[in-house]
């Protein structure tokens, strides 16, 4: 008995690739620092001059918040036009032993780049920080309550409607003097 052949054609992947990148508005070089995928090799995959492993398939579907089969496929699946996140779905960084409630907004696939939360403060609590990387800058906005920011040896208040924009390079910290919980909008935009 003889083998078949099969005629059909392995998938294109760099189509497939490069059309959910775009939908996302990632470049090159911010899916490769998400999949941990070199940006040459991202873009041999793009142009179909380079297949890649499972591994690698694996590790750009993460990346991209899709199924590996999604990558696999010559079908083009219709982009959803509204995402919706309910409220439970959204994930939370509990601090609730420096009483803070960090509610990430931003998608995961812009994290270390641009980056938004909840910040959600018990009186007393503190939301400190370590310096980030070199450039990166934050925009506190007062939704709630009023706030205490500290940059370094700078501090100042900050009333409900205001906003603080600071270097988060070095050392900060945000903090509730107050007998009132308070909330902010905290926005990191990192160079």
């Amino acid at each position: 008995m003889k083998p078949t052949l099969s005629t059909n054609a392995p998938p294109e992947v760099g189509a497939a690739l490069q059309r959910l990148r775009l939908a996302r508005g990632l470049t090159l070089e911010d899916l490769s620092r998400i999949a941990g995928v070199s940006k040459s090799m991202l873009s041999q995959i793009e142009r179909e001059k380079a297949n890649p492993t499972i591994a690698i398939t694996w590790r750009l579907a993460n990346a991209l918040g899709v199924q590996i089969g999604e990558l696999l496929s010559d079908v083009e699946k219709d982009v959803e036009t509204i995402k919706l996140i309910d409220a439970h779905e959204t994930p939370t960084l509990p601090g609730a032993h420096a009483g803070y409630v960090l509610r990430i907004l931003g998608p995961m696939e812009l994290a270390g780049k641009f980056e938004w939360y909840e910040l959600t403060l018990a009186p007393g609590g503190e939301l400190v920080s370590q310096p980030h990387d070199p450039g990166t800058t934050e925009h506190l906005t007062i939704l709630h309550g009023s706030m205490e920011l500290e940059v370094g040896s700078n501090k100042k208040k900050i009333k409900i409607g205001g906003t603080a924009r600071y270097a988060a390079d070095i050392h900060h910290a945000i903090r509730n003097p107050g007998k009132a919980e308070a909330k902010a909008l905290l926005v990191v935009m990192h160079r």
